[in-house]
């Protein structure tokens, strides 16, 4: 008979619970894996990125410019009509979507410039003057992945607000050979053009339509298809059979009026006076329509048809596209993964220790006071790493001086019980040939200033630390 409290059923419930959980524990999950062409960065490779970052972030500082920050997911709209609504990037292979809470119209950002001045107009940030921007962060292109060209890339740039001269442009291109040689990076060659102004482009589409239209049967697909929209982009074909033809083309340069010649030729002028070396590209036009003059790119050819790992240019027009007061500006994007295989491939082989100081224990005691010896040093500026417990335990002094030396630090602190009953701990090297004293007893209260010492008068020690105190 059921209890008032309804016992009977309570137990069959739990019955059941525990039924589920033991077909839960054998059903076998299929795993999941990450979308296709978007990519994770392992710990194996942060410290290439932290590298490049850090010396970009540093080169950028140098040139006097601050980071700005915006949002990954913009308005369609802001993209529509800052690329351009017949761009390759608009039309095919931006991630947009309606945002089902309100109905708005939403992308992922294909780039950063946009979202740059969007946010530069919103909290007017050139009210006081012309500014010099940087961002990073992660961009969106809905393409066929393959090497250096992901669905997911990360893109570091510069912006420089407010600024109308020639001088402004050659001073991107020239920070930008200085990270070049920060990185140790030499075959990277600067491509260099002129697109003039919307009325001298005007005047040159013109005559390109008449010119690929005298020669359609010689036109591909996708040069038919932007005859009419974008002829521009016809002379960045890499089709092999149109090359004759485009060479063949009219040349923007010859359209341009004194104003832009003359641009032109002073952005040329301060590069030759800093022995940057350039070539003059009559094909380079960009992909993206708020380019306008100088237009550039650096290009690698150990990187196969993915070669251009930095471009950028001119933008007069864009911040009163989108709705703010005349502000003419300039500037360019890097892709971070390509410029990292470049290192890779220039012998680029950065590692970094995963920490300076690795701690061992055994005993419940001595965990207590390795847990109190590692926040002293980490308090000292250390990277410091606790032994702790896996699925297979915590593991014996062996087992766990296999992780400490695999970890690359340079010493491991030793706590068991002969350590507690003697107030010292054992401070190992684990890089004898580096340094002096192999093993050395060393009371609690003074394993900081040991390790301090110790680390401090190693020169050939990686890790930078700071003391706090």
């Amino acid at each position: 008979m059921q209890s008032p409290c309804g016992k009977g059923s309570f137990d069959s419930q739990l019955l059941g619970m525990v039924s589920m959980s033991e077909n839960k524990k054998s059903e076998k999950f299929e795993k999941i894996t990450a979308v296709k062409g978007m990519n994770d960065m392992l710990p194996t490779d942060a410290a290439l990125w932290e590298l490049f970052e850090n010396t970009a972030q540093s080169v950028f500082k140098s040139y006097g410019f601050q980071q700005i920050r915006t949002p990954i997911v913009e308005q369609t709209s802001l993209f529509a009509r800052g690329l351009g609504a017949v761009t390759d990037v608009v039309e095919k292979e931006m991630y947009s979507f309606e945002d089902a809470m309100n109905g708005d119209r939403l992308t992922l950002r294909p780039e950063n410039t946009a979202g740059v001045v969007r946010a530069a107009i919103e909290h007017n940030l050139t009210y006081d003057g012309p500014k010099r921007l940087w961002y990073t962060g992660p961009m969106f292109r809905h393409e066929k992945p393959q090497r250096g060209r992901y669905r997911q890339f990360h893109q570091m740039g510069a912006e420089s607000l407010g600024f109308t001269g020639p001088d402004t442009d050659a001073e991107l291109i020239i920070m930008c050979q200085r990270l070049w040689d920060d990185l140790g990076l030499r075959n990277v060659r600067l491509e260099l053009n002129s697109i003039g102004d919307a009325v001298e482009r005007g005047k040159h589409r013109a005559d390109l339509i008449a010119y690929f239209e005298q020669h359609q049967d010689s036109l591909d697909t996708e040069a038919l298809r932007r005859l009419h929209s974008n002829p521009l982009r016809i002379l960045d074909t890499k089709n092999p059979t149109m090359q004759t033809l485009v060479n063949g083309a009219p040349k923007l340069l010859d359209y341009l009026g004194a104003e832009s010649l003359k641009h032109f030729e002073d952005v040329q002028a301060i590069l030759r006076h800093n022995c940057i070396a350039f070539t003059i590209n009559n094909r380079l036009v960009r992909g993206l329509d708020y380019y306008n003059r100088t237009v550039f790119e650096w290009v690698s050819e150990e990187l196969g048809a993915q070669g251009t790992i930095c471009a950028g240019g001119r933008y007069d027009t864009l911040v009163t596209l989108f709705g703010g007061k005349e502000t003419p500006s300039c500037g360019f994007a890097m892709g971070i993964e390509r410029i990292l295989e470049l290192m890779k491939l220039s012998g680029e082989t950065h590692s970094m220790n995963q920490c300076d100081v690795y701690v061992v224990h055994q005993g419940e005691p001595a965990q207590l006071q390795s847990f109190v010896l590692a926040e002293r040093l980490r308090d000292a500026g250390l990277d410091v790493v606790l032994h702790c417990a896996s699925l297979q335990g915590l593991g014996g002094f062996k087992s766990q001086m296999k992780r400490a030396d695999a970890s690359g630090a340079a010493f491991a602190v030793i706590v068991g019980e002969d350590e507690m009953s003697q107030g010292k701990a054992t401070v190992k090297t684990l890089r004898a040939n580096e340094l002096v004293n192999n093993q050395t007893a060393v009371p609690f209260d003074s394993v900081v200033d040991y390790l301090v010492g110790q680390i401090a008068g190693n020169e050939n020690h990686d890790h930078a630390f700071q003391i706090h105190h």
